[in-house]
C-alpha cells in the first residue's frame, strides 16, 4: 500500500492508533500512523458493545453480593482467573475465593496493593465499583 493510500477512518481509539508500515513515492518501505479503518472500527465498535454488556452484567451481580469488586476490574481489563493469577502471584484458587464477597471483604491491604498495581488503580477503588 502508498502511503497516500493509507486509511484515515477515525474510531473509538482517538485520533492515531496504528503504525502501518507502506511504500514511499520511492517504493522504499516507511512507516506512518494511521487513525483507522471504517471494517476495523466496526468490528471494534461491536466488541466493546459486548464488553460493556458484560461489565454491566458483572456490576449487577457485585450490587446482589454475589461477587466481590474484583470481578468487575477483571472485567473492564479483559481478565480471567489464570491470567490475573500470573500477573498477581496468587494461586489460581485464592483469586477465585477472592471472586467471593464475603472473602474480599477481609482482604488486607497488601494483597489489595496487589490486586491494585495490576489494575493500575488505588487500593481505595479495588474496595468499590465506579
Amino acid at each position: 500500500m502508498k502511503k497516500k493510500d493509507v486509511p484515515q477512518d477515525h474510531g473509538i481509539f482517538g485520533e492515531w492508533h496504528a503504525i502501518c508500515y507502506v511504500t514511499d513515492d520511492n517504493g522504499e518501505y516507511v512507516s506512518t500512523m494511521s487513525s483507522g479503518w471504517e471494517p476495523t472500527n466496526i468490528a471494534n465498535g461491536i466488541a466493546w458493545e459486548f464488553i460493556n454488556e458484560g461489565l454491566a452484567e458483572v456490576t449487577e451481580r457485585i450490587r446482589r453480593a454475589e461477587l466481590s469488586p474484583l470481578a468487575y476490574y477483571m472485567k473492564k481489563n479483559l481478565m480471567d482467573v489464570k491470567m490475573l493469577s500470573q500477573y498477581t502471584g496468587f494461586a489460581v484458587w485464592r483469586v477465585k475465593r477472592h471472586l467471593k464477597p464475603g472473602v474480599f471483604k477481609n482482604l488486607d491491604d497488601a494483597t489489595l496493593q496487589r490486586y491494585a498495581s495490576v489494575f493500575n488503580i488505588t487500593t481505595e477503588q479495588m474496595r468499590d465499583i465506579p
